[in-house]
């Protein structure tokens, strides 16, 4: 079962996919939309009670629905100067160090700190740096927030696939996240350079970040970047930064000896928004 899924994610047409699910994702006729957010409720068994609105049938589409506002209360957002709060609900997918230019994949496979970040400039500012890699089901948070304060400098669109990102896929397919459709947000912060790599996968139809909206869709075949040296745009620790219009993973790098992870994270841990993943050390 596991080569067939593999084979399908070679020969599905991805973005085609992805387009139809945007749409869909979008669509207000009442018995499509409810529909289908029963379906995922139960499946993948959503907590309701968390959400700000619990009716499933009070939201307009099922984007809504998937980027559902969570209480104020229901997450205990770590507030530190010193240490890093977990940018979102899922589950930690690898976490360490970058060694000689790669980040550790699963099961003998890494992929390229260059290549994920679209070979940009800054790449050098994350040699040798701390990353993780969180992974969000379908049951998951889908807005993404900041793990500490910081300055928006640049950030990048990088077209590519759209394979899916569960562990099966990452086990097998080869460079998976630097392959992958991506938006990366560079950042000055306390701890000195940020990345905040948001990655997608097939059926993701969307990425959206506070500043700028909708990166994506539409579709493009060339590398995008956005400079924002000028604009002083400031954030602070736990703001809203992005959301995944449906889910995917989020790569998440400093620079060399600036953070110190949590001893007690390992690959497979379940996090949630706000906790502590790690210390600032500059």
């Amino acid at each position: 079962m596991a080569k067939l899924f593999i084979l399908l994610q070679h020969i599905l047409p991805q973005h085609g996919l992805s387009a139809l699910m945007h749409k869909l994702a979008r669509c207000k006729t009442p018995w499509v939309k409810n529909a289908i957010i029963k379906t995922i409720i139960k499946q993948f068994g959503v907590n309701m009670s968390e959400a700000v609105e619990p009716n499933p049938e009070a939201y307009e589409t099922f984007n809504a629905f998937f980027t559902r506002e969570l209480r104020d209360d229901v997450r205990p957002l770590e507030r530190g100067r010193k240490t890093i709060a977990c940018p979102v609900d899922g589950a930690i997918s690898q976490i360490g160090n970058i060694e000689n230019g790669e980040i550790f994949q699963a099961k003998g496979k890494s992929f390229n700190l260059s290549a994920l970040l679209g070979n940009d400039e800054l790449t050098s500012e994350f040699e040798d740096g701390q990353f993780t890699t969180i992974y969000l089901s379908p049951k998951d948070y889908h807005r993404i927030h900041f793990p500490i304060g910081g300055t928006l400098k640049k950030m990048v669109h990088v077209p590519g696939e759209l394979f899916s990102v569960n562990q099966t896929t990452v086990e097998a397919i080869d460079e998976l996240f630097a392959r992958n459709e991506r938006v990366i947000a560079f950042f000055d912060t306390p701890a000195g350079p940020m990345a905040m790599v948001m990655v997608g996968a097939i059926f993701v139809s969307s990425i959206e970040t506070v500043w700028y909206g909708e990166v994506t869709p539409p579709r493009h075949n060339q590398i995008r970047s956005w400079v924002y040296n000028d604009k002083k745009l400031k954030y602070k620790k736990n703001d809203e930064m992005a959301r995944f219009n449906m889910g995917s993973t989020v790569v998440l790098l400093y620079g060399k000896d600036n953070v110190a992870w949590a001893e007690d994270l390992t690959a497979g841990d379940t996090v949630r928004l706000g906790q502590v993943i790690g210390n600032i050390t500059k």
